[in-house]
């Protein structure tokens, strides 16, 4: 017989492993769950301490003076990775990705390798672009961050887990399978951007 600590090990390693991997269902019996929601909370009502090696505990006070942080340097133009000829590919050919769950929020990241792929993808992969290629997300409140140093877009889709991991009725309840499916979508890529 198989214990609950093994089969609790194996969906740790799974969810720790390739991007898409998640498991139909939980090992062990039902239990009580506690549901996940994101929220802000002022710091100054927590109280923060730091534990050295020593054992010895103190706490840390707030800094005296709180700033917002310095606005981000503007987005480079978006510029035509090419013109010229495409081929209808899976976006996965040029990009890879990476997803999970926040609550009832989906998150995916994208990435590819070289500068004209990313002036392709960030004209590309728009929120309305996104809506198009995940149906499921048309009517829900989607964030675009792009991060131009990682050559990465990244996407939040809000309430596309519907209660998040306990409560969605998705087969992909963690989202894990999202970047997956995103990269399985169909575009049409310039041919210079393609592996010969």
């Amino acid at each position: 017989m198989v214990g609950r600590a093994f089969s609790s090990a194996l969906i740790e390693q799974g969810l720790s492993s390739y991007p898409g991997l998640f498991a139909l269902g939980l090992p062990g019996a039902a239990s009580e769950a506690i549901g996940y929601w994101p929220a802000l909370v002022d710091q100054r009502a927590l109280e923060v301490r730091v534990t050295h090696a020593d054992g010895t505990s103190e706490a840390i006070d707030l800094p005296p003076v709180m700033a917002d942080p310095a606005p981000a340097a503007p987005a480079p133009p978006v510029v035509s990775a090419t013109g010229g000829a495409t081929r209808r590919v899976p976006l996965g050919a040029i990009a890879d990705a990476r997803s999970g769950d926040k609550g009832s929020d989906a998150n995916v990241g994208l990435w590819v390798r070289t500068d004209e792929a990313f002036a392709w993808l960030r004209g590309e992969l728009t929120t309305a672009r996104l809506r198009e290629l995940l149906p499921e997300a048309a009517g829900l409140a989607i964030e675009r961050h792009e991060l131009a140093n990682l050559r990465a877009l990244n996407f939040v889709i809000h309430g596309l887990l519907q209660g998040g991991a306990i409560a969605s009725v998705r087969l992909d309840h963690q989202a894990k399978a999202l970047g997956e499916f995103l990269r399985s979508r169909w575009v049409d890529a310039p041919l210079v951007l393609l592996d010969p």
